[in-house]
């Protein structure tokens, strides 16, 4: 069993870092390829659907696979998977519907509407179908989905850069792109599904709406923490976009989009960590500690990645945004500022997870949008992009003394005992 987590763990941390690593060149090419306003759109639609996608985690893998495992018999998964499925499909498609009556109602953009429309397709089939992922999380058995997943990701890759040698430059096109690799993981989830389930006896007829009610109303606080979460990492973008020129936004974006895959990487490291350095620890005080120390060696370790990108952000704009991309250097210089706050957050986070307080970060992500809105509201007017990036330091900065004084906090509670 042991043998079968670590593989695991190793395949999610595989796919993990092909996507950070493609992630960078599939920004590259789209930045090069419409431009630095029409990439500040692009930006800015998909923070439109990440904000609307948030609203499809109605019932996560934290509800899921306890269940699952649970079960006496695999052959009563269906049953349980296919509430989870239905509640999923419902929370997608109301909020499909909500973001486009969102967008037609507040923008007349027709290029924006097209591509959010489009993009927006992922929302319905993204979570829908991820209840195969806990269904397989639920069977130590994430290798398919991270193998699935990293597929649809070249095929993703390859599409976009013969689109970018041919000089397609429509953003809907792009859009397209992303909307198939969504499509092509639904397909072949479902078809594994299917497949691993063939011979189990049909689970037909109608929903219990007493697991619905319970599903939902056990998985409302993780979603919560979620909706907030995306919220307030994306909220910038929708501040920044009204207040300045496409432009400028497209600048902020590009240098923004770094930062993200830098964050996934902090990420990774930290849930390839966990596992050995806070998880296994039968005593909460040591666990505590590690975290302590986990959030400490991260820190330093962003400190010195974003000294790094700092030094190298002109050199490293040009490489990959090109030179029409060159104002995006001065703001990721200021952002990488914040990397040593992204990295220690990460590892303060697993404090909460160990914990199983969901609250806790609930509580910090509404701490963070609330700071997030109040200080770009304050500095955009008057600084554009740099007036959004100084938000999000301080947003960072909200975010890791809200961890620590948890963590502190846990402590003196556990202390006594």
């Amino acid at each position: 069993m042991q043998r079968r987590l670590t593989h695991n763990v190793l395949w999610v941390l595989a796919e993990r870092s092909v996507q950070t690593v493609a992630g960078i060149g599939i920004a590259a090419m789209l930045a090069r390829a419409l431009g630095v306003e029409g990439f500040g759109l692009f930006q800015y639609a998909q923070s439109l659907v990440l904000i609307a996608a948030a609203a499809t985690l109605v019932c996560g893998a934290e509800v899921t696979v306890p269940r699952l495992v649970a079960l006496p018999a695999p052959d009563t998964h269906p049953r349980l998977l296919r509430h989870v499925f239905a509640l999923r499909l419902m929370a997608a498609a109301l909020a499909y519907v909500g973001l486009l009556a969102a967008v037609f109602w507040l923008s007349e953009s027709t290029l924006l509407r097209a591509t959010v429309a489009i993009l927006g397709l992922s929302i319905l089939l993204r979570e829908p179908f991820g209840t195969v992922i806990a269904w397989l999380q639920a069977m130590t058995d994430n290798r398919p989905a991270s193998v699935i997943a990293m597929a649809a990701l070249l095929v993703k890759l390859l599409l976009i850069g013969t689109m970018y040698g041919l000089g397609v430059r429509a953003l809907p096109a792009y859009a397209g792109v992303l909307a198939l690799e969504s499509l092509l993981i639904a397909a072949c989830l479902a078809m594994l599904y299917v497949r691993r389930t063939r011979g189990m006896p049909p689970h037909a007829g109608p929903l219990d709406r007493g697991i619905l009610k319970t599903l939902l109303h056990d998985g409302a606080l993780f979603w919560l923490a979620m909706l907030v979460m995306m919220a307030a990492r994306r909220v910038d973008q929708l501040l920044l976009k009204p207040a300045v020129p496409l432009a400028e936004l497209g600048a902020y974006a590009a240098s923004m989009q770094l930062l993200d895959n830098l964050l996934l990487l902090a990420t990774v490291m930290v849930n390839a960590l966990a596992p050995l350095l806070v998880y296994a620890q039968a005593d909460r005080a040591m666990a505590m500690r590690r975290v302590a120390q986990l959030a400490s060696g991260m820190a330093l370790l962003g400190l010195a990645g974003g000294a790094v990108l700092a030094l190298l952000a002109p050199w490293v704009v040009h490489l990959l945004y090109g030179a029409a991309f060159s104002d995006a250097a001065a703001l990721l210089r200021l952002v990488a500022l914040g990397s040593a706050l992204l990295f220690a957050d990460a590892a303060l986070t697993l404090l909460a997870v160990m914990l199983r307080r969901p609250i806790w970060i609930v509580g910090k992500w509404l701490a963070v949008l609330a700071v997030t809105i109040a200080i770009d509201n304050m500095l955009i007017p008057s600084m554009g992009a740099r007036g959004a990036a100084i938000g999000y330091l301080c947003a960072n900065a909200c975010a890791v003394l809200i961890g620590v004084t948890l963590l502190v906090r846990a402590w003196c509670e556990e202390k006594p005992a």
